[in-house]
């Protein structure tokens, strides 16, 4: 399955979830769309509950099927601690999610834009791979002839705050992950053991 192009906000509204991250979508039409507006709907099933839970996770993180699967498998492979807080560890270490968690992009489609354009740099390096996963005490930056970009400079100033697991020197445009997340500081509207036991069945 290719990955998600289409209107955010209209899915945002059909998963009852912020994709964006400032609420806007949900503000003025907190239900599904529809030509009918908010009309009653049948209650989901047990499996339509554990796929919807998917569905929120993967278009919040902005990662196509099969990428969100093997990094479940992976999620698998780790012995310490639980399976599902393990997997959205996973997903909160890819080099486009933490370019948007340190606010050098305003959404996770603008990160993945400029992790992919070249523009950022993990430990010095270029890195154009979105799904690249960061490693504790890896330095983020900015490419030294992309700093002047204008969609840098106003989401850094237009952040209100950052994710404590990470650090970020606004002079230097550089960050880094300085620890694991905890569960808490996680998506909380994601009910991760509908999705384990989705993949599990």
């Amino acid at each position: 399955m290719a990955r998600y192009t289409g209107p955010s906000w209209k899915k945002s509204r059909r998963l009852g979830i912020s994709l964006s991250g400032t609420g806007k979508e949900l503000a003025r039409r907190p239900y599904a769309p529809g030509q009918h507006g908010p009309t009653s709907r049948n209650k989901l099933s047990e499996y339509g509950l554990q796929l919807k839970e998917k569905q929120k996770l993967r278009y919040l993180y902005n990662v196509n099927e099969r990428q969100f699967y093997n990094l479940f498998l992976e999620a698998g492979k780790i012995r310490e601690g639980k399976l599902g807080t393990n997997f959205m560890i996973l997903l909160e270490r890819r080099l486009d999610n933490l370019v948007y968690r340190l606010g050098l992009a305003s959404t996770r489609r603008q990160a993945r834009q400029l992790v992919s354009h070249g523009h950022i740099t993990v430990d010095g390096k270029r890195v154009d791979i979105p799904s690249y996963l960061v490693e504790v005490g890896q330095v983020i930056g900015v490419r030294e002839r992309s700093r002047d970009l204008s969609i840098i400079k106003e989401s850094v100033e237009s952040l209100f705050g950052r994710p404590e697991f990470l650090t970020f020197d606004e002079d230097k445009l550089e960050g880094s992950l300085t620890r694991l997340p905890l569960r808490e500081e996680m998506p909380q509207e994601i009910e991760e053991s509908f999705i384990v036991e989705f993949y599990n069945r």
